[in-house]
C-alpha cells in the first residue's frame, strides 16, 4: 500500500492532488446515490466521497473496517470548522476492503460509554480511541524532551538490573523465584535507588534512565503495581543546584510539550509550613483556603473539645470556604470525611447577617465569635470548618477536606499549572505496629547537618536534605543528598533497629562500597506516568500507559496474574499453599495436577480446572 498522506494532515493547499489513504472507518453516512465515510488513522480522520458505483462494494462495510483507496482532493462546500481537515474532502475513485470488523463492544471516539472494565478487556480498541492515542504521543514528547535536557547536560543514561536483591525499608518486592538456586528468589526493583548510588560511587557523575519498577502494593488512580520513572543521580552538586537544574528541565518539558512558559525558581516550602498551610506534603496551591490556626484565640475556652485540645498540646485550625452554607446533610458528610483522616471531629460554623450559626455557637463565649469572624476574615455566606487535635491530624484532617471542598467547588483548574518544592523533611516516623523508628523516605537520606546531634537524643526531629517535586497537588517526584560517609550510614542504621549483623545481610555489598571512596552525591525521580497524567488532563493514570492493571492489580485484557502450568512449578520447587473451606472438593485427582498443600499440612493434587473452580466459589 503506498500511502501518499495521513489522513488528518490534509489541507485546502492539497485541493486538486492525487492521494492514496489506508485507515479505519470511523463513521458512515449512506444516502442512496452517494456515501460518505471517515477515514480514520493516528493523525486524525478526513471525509471520503463515494459515487453510487461505490454501493455494492460498500454495503456491507461499517465501523472499523480498514480501508485503503484513491482519490482526489477537493474543496468542500459544506465546510466543517470542527474537523482539521473539515476544509476538504476526498473523492474517491478506488477503493480495497483490506480487513473487515466485527461490532465493536465499545464506541471508538473520545467519547465512549464503555465502562472501565470493558475498555480496559477490549484495550487495543480501547486505544484506537483518538483521545487515547493523544494521550499516548504527548507521553512520547514528554520522554523525548526530558531526555534531550538530560542529554545536553552531559548525563549518562545506564540501565540498571531488574532482577535484583530484597532489601526492607520500603513497599512489598515482587519476588521471582530461581530455579538455578533453587528456594531463593530475587525481587524486582521498587527503584534503582542502591544502583544508582553504586554508579556515583563507580564515578559516573551524572546518570539517568526511564526505569520501570514494581511495587507490590494496594492501587489507585495515580499508582500502577508496574510504572516508569525517571531516575537520576548526580555527584558533586548540592540541593540547591540539583533543584534549579531540575527546574530548568521541567521548564523546557513544559514549553516543548505545552508551549507554556512556566515562571522560575519554583517557590519552597519547608515540609513543616507546607502542613501548616495547606495541610498537605504535596499542597496544591492553585487555590487559597490555606489553613489558619485559631489556637490563641481559644486557648482559655470552654468549649469541650476545645479546651481538651489545648490541655493536651494540640492545636485548633480552620479553613475558611467562601459561598458555602452547607446542609445538615453535608455537615455529617464532611464530618465523616474529616474522622476518615484521623481527626476526632469537626465544628462547622456558618456566617450570615454577621452571626454565626451551628451546633457548636451556643458553647463558645461571644467575645470568641467576634474574635474568630475578626482572625479569619470570613464573608457574608461563607463558613468556617474548625479541627481541634494534634497538630499533624489536625493539619492532615483539613487539608483532606481543603481539597475535597475545592474540587466540589471546581476550584482547581486543569489548564492551570503551579509547581513547587517542599523540602526540610522528618528523617523519620515513629510506627506504632512495629514500635519502632521508621524512615520518612529511605534510610540513605542525609539529615540536616546541624541535626545529627538529635539522632541520639531526639530522632524524630531531625530533619533531611530531601524535596519532592509537587504540581497541582500531586507529587511528581522526589529525592535527597545521600549520606556518602559511612559511620553516618552505619548510625542511621542503628537509630532505624538493625544491629550490625542485620545491616550487614541486608546492605553488605551496599555499605562496603563506602570504604572505596564515595563522592558528595545526590537525586531525584519523578513518575513518569504521573507526569504524563496531570498534562494529558485526566485523573486517572491508566488513561497514560498502553497496558495497565486495574484496580484490583489484574489485566483483564490477557487476565494476568494468571495459574501457570504444574510443570513450570516443579521446575521452580514450588508448591502451591491454599486453605480451601470444602476439603471435600479436592477428592478427584487428574493427570497434570498442582501439589497443593492443605491447611493442616496435608498435601494433594488439584487440578487446575478445579483451582479455577473454587477460586469462583470464593467470590
Amino acid at each position: 500500500m503506498n500511502r501518499s498522506h495521513h489522513n488528518g494532515t490534509l489541507r485546502l493547499e492539497n485541493e486538486g492532488q492525487a492521494v492514496e489513504l489506508v485507515g479505519w472507518v470511523s463513521k458512515k453516512r449512506n444516502f442512496g446515490a452517494m456515501n460518505f465515510i471517515d477515514l480514520r488513522d493516528r493523525s486524525g480522520l478526513v471525509q471520503l466521497v463515494f459515487d453510487e458505483s461505490f454501493n455494492d462494494k460498500l454495503k456491507d462495510v461499517r465501523q472499523e473496517y480498514v480501508l485503503h483507496v484513491k482519490g482526489i482532493v477537493k474543496e468542500r462546500k459544506d465546510k466543517n470548522p470542527q474537523l482539521p481537515t473539515g476544509d476538504i474532502e476526498v473523492i474517491v475513485n478506488d477503493v480495497e476492503i483490506v480487513n473487515p470488523a466485527k461490532v465493536t463492544p465499545l464506541i471508538i471516539a473520545d467519547e465512549t460509554d464503555a465502562l472501565e472494565d470493558t475498555r480496559m478487556k477490549y484495550r487495543y480498541l480501547d486505544l484506537r480511541r483518538p483521545i487515547m492515542q493523544k494521550n499516548l504521543m504527548e507521553r512520547a514528547a514528554i520522554v523525548r524532551s526530558l531526555r534531550e535536557f538530560l542529554d545536553n547536560h552531559d548525563f549518562v543514561e545506564v540501565e540498571t538490573p531488574v532482577l535484583g536483591r530484597s532489601t526492607p525499608e520500603g513497599a512489598r518486592d515482587f519476588l521471582v523465584p530461581s530455579r538455578v538456586h533453587p528456594g531463593t528468589f530475587y525481587a524486582l526493583p521498587q527503584s534503582p535507588q542502591l544502583y544508582k548510588q553504586l554508579l556515583m560511587i563507580a564515578g559516573m557523575e551524572r546518570y539517568y534512565q526511564f526505569a520501570r519498577c514494581f511495587r507490590d502494593e494496594d492501587l489507585r488512580a495515580d499508582r500502577q503495581t508496574d510504572f516508569t520513572q525517571l531516575d537520576i543521580e548526580t555527584s558533586f552538586l548540592d540541593e540547591n543546584q540539583i533543584l534549579s537544574m531540575m527546574e530548568d528541565m521541567l521548564k523546557k518539558l513544559m514549553k516543548d510539550v505545552k508551549g507554556l512558559d512556566i515562571p522560575t525558581p519554583f517557590l519552597r516550602l519547608s515540609w513543616e509550613e507546607a502542613m501548616n498551610r495547606y495541610g498537605s506534603d504535596k499542597p496544591d496551591n492553585r487555590f487559597g483556603m490555606e489553613l489558619q490556626d485559631f489556637t490563641d484565640l481559644f486557648k482559655d475556652s470552654e468549649f469541650v473539645p476545645f479546651k481538651h485540645a489545648i490541655e493536651n498540646g494540640g492545636v485548633i485550625k480552620g479553613i475558611v470556604v467562601d459561598d458555602f452554607a452547607p446542609s445538615n446533610k453535608e455537615i455529617k458528610k464532611l464530618t465523616a470525611d474529616a474522622r476518615k483522616n484521623g481527626s476526632s471531629g469537626l465544628v462547622v460554623l456558618k456566617y450570615k447577617d454577621g452571626t454565626f450559626s451551628g451546633s457548636a455557637v451556643k458553647s463558645l463565649k461571644p467575645e470568641e465569635l467576634e474574635a474568630l469572624a475578626s482572625a479569619s476574615q470570613v464573608q457574608e455566606g461563607g463558613s468556617i470548618l474548625i479541627v481541634s487535635d494534634p497538630w499533624l491530624k489536625t493539619c492532615t484532617a483539613l487539608g483532606a477536606l481543603r481539597n475535597d471542598i475545592a474540587a466540589e467547588k471546581s476550584l482547581k483548574k486543569k489548564d492551570e499549572f503551579s509547581f513547587l518544592w517542599v523540602v526540610d523533611f522528618p528523617m523519620f516516623e515513629w510506627s506504632e505496629t512495629e514500635n519502632r523508628w521508621v524512615s520518612q523516605h529511605h534510610p540513605f537520606t542525609m539529615p540536616k547537618r546541624e541535626d545529627i546531634p538529635l539522632l541520639d537524643t531526639d530522632p524524630g526531629k531531625v530533619k533531611t536534605n530531601a524535596y519532592d517535586c509537587v504540581l497541582n497537588g500531586y507529587e511528581l517526584g522526589g529525592g535527597s543528598m545521600r549520606i556518602y560517609e559511612q559511620d553516618l550510614q552505619d548510625k542511621i542504621f542503628e537509630v532505624l533497629g538493625f544491629t550490625p549483623e542485620q545491616t550487614q545481610q541486608k546492605f553488605g555489598f551496599f555499605i562496603d562500597a563506602f570504604q572505596y571512596g564515595t563522592p558528595p552525591h545526590g537525586g531525584l525521580a519523578f513518575g513518569l506516568d504521573r507526569v504524563a497524567m496531570i498534562l494529558a488532563g485526566t485523573d486517572s493514570i491508566r488513561d497514560v500507559i498502553a497496558f495497565p492493571k486495574n484496580a484490583s492489580a489484574r489485566d483483564p485484557m490477557s487476565d494476568a496474574p494468571n495459574l501457570v502450568d504444574p510443570v513450570q512449578l516443579d521446575e521452580l520447587d514450588l508448591a502451591v499453599n491454599i486453605e480451601p473451606k470444602d476439603r471435600k472438593f479436592f477428592e478427584s485427582y487428574k493427570e497434570g495436577s498442582i501439589p497443593v498443600t492443605l491447611s493442616d499440612g496435608e498435601e494433594i493434587e488439584v487440578s487446575l480446572n478445579e483451582i479455577r473452580a473454587w477460586k469462583e466459589s470464593q467470590k
